[in-house]
């Protein structure tokens, strides 16, 4: 790792030179810089886009790995049986920079726990079995100590995140939020919060469920911060129901959320006067959760297509992608190709059947396999690497998952002075004349980078 430091170090400065013995040259069209801008030989691995650098010194692109998850856990509290599960699920094998993980009905949805007070031993439960899956450590729990207090919606921390580290820790909680059973629980890996600034992180929860505004159905939402860039993760639970027409009440909370989705800027916000207070102010947006939307098709012709796997025949009768198509909710919103099974109903007795598939089994309602369980995106910079579902039998929905790479703007001046505190003149290479000049009169390149770096 420190070698391909110093690699990415010295790559970094050699593009800077070359920019500084431009600007003494005669100008040269785009094609020429573009041209030269790539060396076939240069062995930098690393995913910092510096060709940027040649247009705006001062903003370095780098990627983050993101994974979302979206999970309706059927009310079922989190038992030690459930890990498996969730390494399956969360894939990793395969570790991203931040897990954001959406659940529905982690309590079960009955007027006590619908009209009662908040519980937040369950919410503690969930993030301890999901900070043991991804650190692989059990008995410390300073992993999970929250950064936002989860219990209050409008939370907020205004500062860099500070990041004490504990031993065998690789991911940190930094967001999580209940409401009646959506919860929302966000992870950053400790590499990501050194190396970067992560800061206004803020909670939102929006309940219209019963009469518009009860918690059975809603939404939880994150906004955050990293460097340059926002982020707004939105884990939601929307009506459910196949008659025609129900289609209508889930565009209806979707808009609902939308609207009332707001985080709150105090006054201790003036050196932040661009922070996102909405949903769709933010610059990378991912929506999540068990959005119910069923499909357009009698009982036995959507089985018999499932039965075959033709999974692009299925999606034709999609509600969520003929909303899409026809601009009645989240236009302009992207979903990646659905290669999977439909995430829901399958039956409590037998759960890898579908529910209602057994005639003879009168207590078991019919009902039409759907993709319930989905997850959009929003914004420039967002790359889907995969979308798929887990096999975990643990409740009538199968869990689903995307990874994402996405960019991130990183202002050089936040950590390029940093960086130049440790360098030395030694680590310029001499051969190439790069440490003269001082005693010449003339400034030498460590005296040129700390200017061009304050310039910035």
């Amino acid at each position: 790792m420190e070698v391909e430091n110093h690699k990415s170090r010295y790559w970094s400065l050699g593009n800077w030179f070359m920019r500084k013995q431009k600007e003494d040259m005669p100008s040269y069209t785009l094609k020429e810089i573009e041209d030269g801008a790539e060396d076939k030989n240069d062995d930098y691995g690393g995913d910092l886009s510096l060709r940027s650098l040649e247009f705006d010194p001062c903003i370095l692109i780098n990627k983050l790995r993101i994974f979302v998850g979206t999970w309706n856990v059927g009310g079922k509290n989190p038992v030690g049986s459930l890990a498996v599960d969730l390494d399956e699920w969360l894939n990793l094998k395969n570790a991203a920079d931040i897990y954001v993980l959406g659940f529905q009905e982690i309590v079960p949805l009955k007027t006590l726990t619908v009209i009662g007070g908040e519980d937040p031993a369950v919410g503690k439960s969930w993030n301890q079995l999901i900070g043991r899956a991804l650190n692989d450590k059990f008995g410390c729990c300073s992993w999970m100590t929250p950064m936002v207090n989860s219990s209050i919606s409008g939370d907020e921390n205004d500062k860099c995140l500070e990041n004490p580290s504990s031993e065998g820790s690789k991911y940190r909680l930094v967001a999580s939020k209940k409401m009646v059973g959506v919860f929302i629980s966000v992870w950053l890996r400790e590499e990501v919060m050194r190396k970067y600034c992560v800061s206004k992180v803020r909670v939102c929860s929006v309940a219209c469920g019963v009469m518009g505004y009860l918690g059975n159905k809603g939404s939880v939402a994150v906004s955050m911060s990293i460097e340059g860039t926002s982020f707004c993760f939105v884990a939601a639970h929307l009506a459910s129901g196949e008659k025609k027409g129900d289609e209508g009440r889930r565009n209806h909370q979707v808009a609902e959320i939308f609207r009332r989705t707001y985080f709150s800027r105090t006054t201790k916000h003036h050196h932040y006067p661009h922070h996102p207070l909405s949903i769709l102010g933010h610059d990378r947006i991912f929506w999540f959760g068990d959005l119910n939307y069923r499909l357009y098709s009698e009982d036995n012709f959507a089985r018999n297509l499932i039965r075959k796997q033709d999974w692009k025949a299925l999606q034709e009768f999609d509600q969520l992608q003929k909303e899409l198509e026809e601009g009645g909710v989240f236009e302009g919103w992207k979903e990646g190709n659905i290669e999977f099974a439909p995430t829901y109903k399958y039956s409590s007795s037998i759960s890898n059947i579908y529910y209602g598939g057994f005639p003879s089994r009168s207590w078991e309602k019919q009902r039409t396999p759907a993709w319930c369980d989905r997850i959009l995106w929003y914004g420039k910079g967002v790359e889907q690497q995969h979308y798929l579902r887990s096999e975990s039998k643990f409740s009538d929905h199968r869990p689903v998952s995307a990874l994402f790479s996405t960019q991130i703007e990183v202002k050089s001046s936040s950590r390029g002075l940093k960086e130049l505190q440790n360098i030395t003149p030694k680590m310029l290479h001499p051969n190439h004349g790069l440490n003269k000049g001082e005693e010449d009169g003339k400034p030498s390149l460590l005296s040129l980078l700390r200017k061009d770096v304050k310039g910035c």
